[in-house]
């Protein structure tokens, strides 16, 4: 049987040059030769190595050649271009209809973990799930939960829902299109675990970002309003209704936001506020719980 798309290591590292000669960053490329073509970090490092072997792409370099074009020409993100995009421990199927899943969001998921660890089961929600990594992340971690994926966006649901139906397909996950907890009215005061990564860039902002973003991700998905905390603010507002006693929501924000928002949390009467970094050393992430015994 024909072996598809075979060369030696040799013509593979001299197109790989060409390649990065047209421009871009490097990282970037080879982030596309491991999504989309089967070759990973791993891989490339045995093909420097040994360039006389032969080896299989899963695609061949007109193809990835013709993606790397589009990237350079018109900024267009290559997760976008592939429909692909590696989040956590699964990989999503992405499109222009939601935001690309980010590293930082996936300590999201870390945080609810510590919080929840002593619940055998519950409810939680993501709002704003787009393509559904939170929410997917939450179904695998809590087999025994109920779990609700809100978001504004009919095209970005239809996209939640094929993720959700791909990775966890049997998961007790209802989808519910609508602005933040308002589709959930029927669950208020229930839920023991609300996570959410808000559009939070202040509008004056939006233009100074990078044109694979600005450009190609919707706006929607980025914009926070003139100070950036217009939904992150509607979120915890919501969350003294819709947390049961005790529950906890845990929030992404901007770089700067850290001591606005937990000041909003403490301010309408939420408890154990808190904030955690990022990778970076950034203070991204705005936790608090509402009272026990609140009416």
């Amino acid at each position: 049987m024909m072996i598809k798309n075979l060369m030696t290591g040799n013509t593979f590292l001299q197109w790989r040059k060409r390649m990065i000669l047209k421009g871009g960053r490097k990282l970037d490329l080879d982030w596309l030769l491991d999504i989309a073509a089967g070759v990973s970090w791993t891989k490339l490092q045995k093909i420097i190595l040994n360039p006389e072997l032969y080896f299989s792409l899963e695609i061949s370099t007109e193809e990835l050649e013709s993606l790397w074009e589009l990237h350079l020409e018109d900024q267009i993100p290559l997760q976008y271009l592939i429909s692909k995009c590696p989040w956590r421990d699964f990989e999503l199927e992405v499109s222009s209809h939601a935001l690309i899943p980010r590293q930082e969001t996936e300590l999201l998921i870390e945080l609810a973990m510590k919080k929840v660890e002593n619940l055998n089961a519950g409810r939680w929600a993501d709002l704003g799930t787009g393509s559904a990594p939170i929410a997917i992340s939450l179904a695998k971690a809590l087999p025994n939960w109920e779990g609700h994926a809100v978001d504004i966006s009919k095209d970005a649901l239809k996209l939640a829902e094929r993720n959700l139906n791909s990775h966890v397909p049997n998961a007790n996950v209802k989808i519910a299109i609508g602005d933040w907890w308002k589709p959930l009215r029927e669950w208020w005061g229930s839920f023991d675990l609300v996570l959410s990564n808000p559009p939070y860039i202040p509008s004056e902002l939006i233009e100074d970002l990078e044109p694979v973003v600005k450009n190609h991700e919707p706006r929607i998905a980025l914009d926070g309003g003139s100070d950036g905390m217009h939904a992150s603010k509607q979120i915890i507002l919501g969350a003294l209704k819709g947390l049961a006693e005790g529950g906890w929501l845990i929030l992404e924000h901007h770089y700067d936001q850290s001591e606005k928002l937990t000041s909003f949390m403490k301010n309408i009467g939420m408890e154990d506020v808190s904030f955690e970094k990022d990778l970076n050393g950034y203070k991204r992430y705005a936790l608090c719980r509402r009272k026990k015994n609140d009416q």
